[in-house]
């Protein structure tokens, strides 16, 4: 189990992430949630150790991830917001360096690296540089990368830019398999429509408060909304949208 432990991040005396505790169970997807400015990018990068907490800590089956960082990375598959890659590498030549950074054995990343290419139809570009890929296709490695040694803990933040719809329904079974491996996986993204089907927890941030942190089905019960994105609009966003865009039509009329 992943817990957040009242956790928050001070930038010049501000609070950017507000005493945020929410937990992740095992052989479940949790949806991390929130507006452009709420705090996620934040926790993420404490979560996964980029950045250090002002008070508060992370513990992953009750210890606490600073402990031992690089044990707790070894445990780690994370998928960051923007594809970030080695350019010049091939995708090939990208896992097999990763899987070098993870302590496999070549032959165990070779084969590991060769499979997940071939499922995520990949490998016919796996000898061509990543220069020469498309953003779906560099996302595509980087959730190869993420799951190349079989991680317990998986951080995947907007997993599906850039991705196709094929491959995005492919996600989206993937994301139930590790489930129900007993993976735990927090997953964040602005598209409610994929966390309204594939996550069964969410946690609401806003303004680096938590709002909400319950199933998708009792905050239907308690909000009285139909959707996700309706529920999510009531918790954060408290303009009258359909006024403000009148307003925008108007303003450049």
């Amino acid at each position: 189990m992943l817990e957040i432990c009242n956790v928050t991040k001070r930038y010049r005396n501000i609070p950017v992430v507000n005493d945020v505790s929410f937990t992740v169970s095992p052989g479940e997807v949790t949806g991390y949630l929130g507006p452009n400015g709420s705090g996620k990018s934040t926790t993420v990068k404490i979560i996964t150790t980029l950045i250090e907490p002002t008070s508060g800590k992370v513990l992953l089956d009750g210890r606490d991830i600073r402990e031992d960082p690089i044990a707790f990375k070894r445990r780690l598959g994370y998928v960051p917001e923007e594809a970030i890659l080695y350019s010049y590498l091939s995708g090939l030549e990208y896992l097999q360096l990763m899987g070098c950074l993870r302590g496999l054995t070549p032959g165990q990343t070779d084969r590991r690296a060769n499979d997940l290419l071939e499922l995520f139809t990949l490998h016919p570009h796996r000898h061509s540089p990543i220069s020469a890929y498309s953003k779906g296709m560099k996302q595509r490695v980087l959730i190869a990368a993420s799951l190349l040694h079989d991680p317990d803990v998986l951080i995947l933040d907007e997993p599906l830019s850039g991705i196709d719809v094929t491959n995005a329904q492919l996600f989206r079974f993937l994301l139930h398999e590790l489930a129900r491996k007993g993976k735990t996986i927090l997953y964040i993204s602005h598209v409610l429509e994929v966390v309204e089907k594939v996550c069964r927890q969410v946690v609401i941030i806003y303004k680096g408060r938590i709002m909400a942190a319950d199933s998708v089905e009792h905050l239907r019960e308690l909000v009285q909304a139909p959707s996700l994105e309706e529920i999510f609009s009531q918790l954060v966003e408290q303009r009258d949208l359909e006024a403000v865009a009148r307003d925008i039509v108007l303003a450049i009329a």
